[in-house]
């Protein structure tokens, strides 16, 4: 992509490219500007190979459709997507599909893991965000597919956000090649044995990877590892998982017990929902034993939530467990008589039919105040301090963001999505767009231009010329601007006004009479005058008695002659007179002659 970055600056006319802050695979990252917002992004180009495909295409932009409207602070916000044209050197086409994404500010987890096993509490942590972020895509019919340590970032707050949602259903169903696919899915190490096997995938997919992700984070590897990805994947399929304890004994058996669930080879034994795998892990964090948890036999030859580790652990079982579908495994993997089920089900519809009949018996008389959905408040207008708080007092949760806008005051609430009159379930996050004022633009260097440079430079800004003020000046040329109020660097406003001061051309002759001539020269040469002296030696003292140029304002390098007193203490009272010249800097300096 380094050749996309290089030749074109803007993608889709709008984003700015900036440096590249990564790359992967399949595609490389830069951050960007959105130069119609205002606002800092990030843009993924993925390879153009992969737009060669139009089932990818147009997989590509559902999914990213499907991304795009999930809002969640534990989830990196996609802003736009598309495909870019891009003319190559020798006249070719290339379409090069981009994505752009909210800018993170932080560290991807595969960086933090490379510098070893996590503390026992912030590898916790960090799984429960993720799985947040999983409970609300699975409950938006999304499931990422590729979850792993480089799709997770941690910002400087410690915030846990997940990325990428989408993009690995479109590379799988498209006509990827497999070698494609897998830079796209990641490496096997992170594979769940139905999709090592070729199988149809689900959200509890996403869970055995996040419990992949959680082994990483307590041992600083993952459980399995080999010298290719068909190796790896094999083990994913027929090889049990050590505890994490025995690579990390600060690992409890409570957290044994939990990683050891989630990576169940068969799907509907391992666990079903993010929910219920972020509890466990929050109990086991704290010290207390999950609610399912099924102490963890030490030599793993024994069953473990309801799965033998070792059932398929030779050559030829393996093979078999590639080869069969989800009915047949449930099948060979269920531990309970058929009959108990049937009568499992049929309790449960006795349960269902009579709470069913309740809630119509007593329906008149439960309130449902709590259970109906909540309308979204108008806002928009309101400063965010009011119409926040507004939205908290709907019992919703408002999460702000900002856009330059040119027309709304500072502060105050342009937007909010979902909008005013949607409604919304108590809880639900509303993205508020807040103005952060006019577009700010930094004072340039006017210095040394003439006043007329100095305001068309303004107008190309969008500032404004103030206030002219004239000051003198020894160097400064007349109507040349000396300095800027504000100065150079300062950020303003659109529309803001820029007060400039001017040189009159003149400058302040101070009066040097009865100072030393040295001392008098010095300060004249010093304002750009050019200075000539002339000594009397009726009078001693080396003090200026007369100078031709009056005190006050005078044009610059104008001529200024001394007369002093160069007598000697008991020397005849001839008039016996010397001249010689000075010139101000910037002029050459003249020699005096003596008479």
């Amino acid at each position: 992509m380094d050749e996309v970055a290089e030749g074109t600056r803007f993608i889709a006319g709008r984003y700015e490219l900036g440096p590249l802050i990564g790359r992967g695979g399949m595609s490389d990252v830069h951050l960007a500007t959105d130069a119609k917002l205002g606002r800092r992004v990030a843009v993924k180009l993925l390879k153009s190979s992969l737009a060669a495909d139009p089932v990818f295409r147009s997989r590509f932009r559902q999914e990213a459709q499907a991304a795009a409207r999930m809002a969640h602070p534990t989830i990196v916000r996609i802003f736009d997507a598309g495909e870019e044209i891009v003319r190559g050197p020798g006249g070719d086409e290339t379409i090069v599909p981009y994505i752009v994404m909210e800018h993170v500010e932080g560290r991807l987890l595969k960086d933090i893991i490379a510098d070893g096993p996590l503390p026992i509490a912030e590898a916790a942590r960090i799984a429960q965000g993720i799985l947040t972020a999983l409970e609300y895509s699975h409950r938006a019919g999304v499931v990422h597919r590729d979850i792993k340590p480089g799709n997770v970032m941690v910002t400087s707050a410690g915030q846990v956000k997940v990325m990428d949602f989408g993009i690995a259903r479109a590379i799988s169903d498209s006509a990827a090649t497999v070698a494609q696919t897998s830079s796209i899915l990641g490496t096997a190490q992170y594979f769940s044995p139905e999709q090592a096997r070729g199988e149809t995938v689900d959200a509890r997919t996403d869970l055995y990877a996040s419990g992949v992700v959680l082994f990483e984070m307590l041992t600083g590897r993952p459980p399995f590892q080999g010298e290719s990805a068909v190796e790896v994947a094999y083990q994913h399929v027929s090889e049990p998982p050590v505890a994490p304890s025995t690579l990390n004994p600060q690992v409890s058996a409570a957290m044994d017990a939990v990683v050891l669930h989630a990576l169940v080879k068969d799907r509907f034994e391992r666990f079903q929902t993010a929910s219920e795998f972020r509890d466990d892990v929050t109990a086991a964090a704290s010290g207390q034993v999950p609610p399912k948890r099924v102490d963890a036999p030490a030599d793993f030859t024994s069953t473990l939530f309801g799965v033998n580790p070792q059932a398929t652990a030779d050559t030829e079982a393996a093979m078999r467990q590639l080869s069969v579908d989800d009915e047949e495994r449930r099948s060979r993997t269920q531990s309970r008589p058929p009959v108990a089920w049937i009568w499992a089900g049929i309790a449960v519809m006795a349960v269902v039919i009579a709470a069913v009949l309740f809630w119509a018996f007593n329906l008149e008389r439960t309130p449902l105040t709590n259970q109906v959905a909540i309308e979204v408040p108008d806002v928009i207008g309101l400063q965010y301090e009011e119409g926040g708080q507004i939205l908290l007092d709907a019992e919703l949760r408002p999460e702000p963001s900002t856009e330059v806008s040119a027309t709304v005051p500072e502060g105050q609430i342009i937007s909010t999505d979902p909008p005013a009159g949607i409604t919304v379930s108590p809880g639900q996050v509303i993205d508020v767009v807040v103005s952060a004022g006019a577009q700010r633009i930094t004072v340039p260097s006017l210095n040394l231009l003439s006043l007329r440079e100095a305001e068309a430079a303004l107008i190309e800004r969008g500032l404004v010329l103030g206030t002219v003020t004239a000051e003198n000046s020894s160097s400064v040329a007349k109507d040349v601007v000396i300095r800027t109020d504000p100065e150079q660097g300062t950020e303003l406003r659109a529309g803001d006004p820029v007060n400039l001061i001017v040189s009159t051309g003149r400058v302040r002759v101070p009066d040097v009479r009865n100072l030393p001539i040295g001392e008098a020269s010095s300060q004249l040469t010093a304002l750009g005058l050019t200075v000539s002296v002339q000594g009397d030696s009726s009078c001693t003292g080396q003090l200026v008695t007369a100078q031709s140029l009056p005190p006050g304002d005078q044009p610059q390098r104008s001529e200024v002659t001394l007369r002093y007193c160069s007598g000697e203490a008991g020397a005849s009272g001839a008039d016996d007179s010397s001249s010689s010249t000075l010139r101000g800097p910037g002029n050459n300096r003249g020699g005096g002659r003596n008479d």
